[in-house]
């Protein structure tokens, strides 16, 4: 059994968790004199409804592909370790945890609980669909950044708030760059599969690369604008990080289409760890302001 699990985990990128995880704990400790359980609540069915997306995606690319694309996409449904409707049960699953967290906030939060649940539904069960019209970073950005921020705020302090919606403007920018870097690394994979991803609208994959450093800029930008609204200019030590943009953006031009899946990964974590650092140094600013 434990080992079932791993494997649909390991299938549902867990290594993508922290992206969910720590944006959460950023405004967990913003909020952090709010409802702490339900702050906890809201992290359990957020991350369930992260790996339904992450799974859900993979049924319906599956269908898409060619041989032209990167080794690891789908390798499990590939192999044959798992068939369509296996992948589809494990979402079911996953949303059906995301669900009853939902529920349980709707009950002691109230009626907004159930908008900020409908948008992000929405966007778990339609994410291929905006990818495929090109607005999977929209969808991203909406689900982990405002929809997520203002959504665990709320349900611990019973109110919205602008500083939060600033936040979560600088935040998620580095959790898309996690994702714009997954698309790069996908680039012949996803135009195969006729998706409309930032990376593959971009024109060449040379232009997806630099395209790297719009997103990072745009990260630091509403950094700014939230350290200066919230006279916290500890805030500006995340610029330390910024030499990690550059090596991210010079081990991209390195990679080639169809390499073996650890340089693929290897590539993908140097973007997940420039996040999981920048929510770090955040949290640790906001927590010993």
């Amino acid at each position: 059994m434990t080992n079932k699990i791993w494997f649909w985990l390991k299938n549902s990128r867990l290594f993508s968790l922290p992206m969910t995880l720590l944006s959460w704990l950023v405004i967990f400790i913003y909020a952090f004199d709010g409802n702490k359980l339900n702050g906890i609540i809201a992290l359990i069915g957020i991350s369930f409804a992260h790996l339904a997306t992450n799974l859900f995606d993979d049924y319906t690319d599956y269908k898409n592909l060619d041989e032209n694309c990167q080794q690891c996409k789908c390798a499990y449904i590939k192999e044959g370790k798992a068939e369509l409707r296996d992948v589809l049960n494990v979402v079911i699953i996953y949303l059906t945890v995301a669900f009853i967290c939902g529920v349980y906030l709707l009950w002691k939060c109230g009626v907004p609980v159930a908008a900020l649940a409908i948008t992000g539904g929405v966007i778990t069960l339609c994410y291929s669909k905006f990818s495929l019209k090109g607005l999977s970073e929209t969808a991203v950005g909406i689900a982990f950044g405002p929809l997520l921020f203002e959504g665990v705020y709320f349900v611990m302090k019973d109110e919205f708030s602008a500083v939060v919606f600033v936040m979560s403007l600088a935040v998620v920018m580095f959790t898309i760059g996690l994702m714009y870097v997954h698309t790069v690394l996908d680039y012949e994979g996803d135009l195969s599969a006729h998706k409309k991803t930032l990376a593959c609208r971009s024109g060449s994959k040379s232009n997806a690369i630099n395209g790297v450093y719009f997103v990072y800029f745009l990260g630091y930008f509403f950094t700014a604008i939230f350290a200066v609204m919230t006279k916290n200019y500890y805030v500006f030590l995340t610029f330390l990080l910024i030499p990690l943009v550059f090596d991210l953006h010079k081990s991209l031009k390195t990679f080639r289409c169809g390499e073996e899946s650890k340089e693929f990964y290897y590539r993908l974590l140097k973007a997940r760890n420039l996040m999981v650092f920048y929510c770090i140094i955040l949290c640790c600013v906001i927590a010993f302001k």
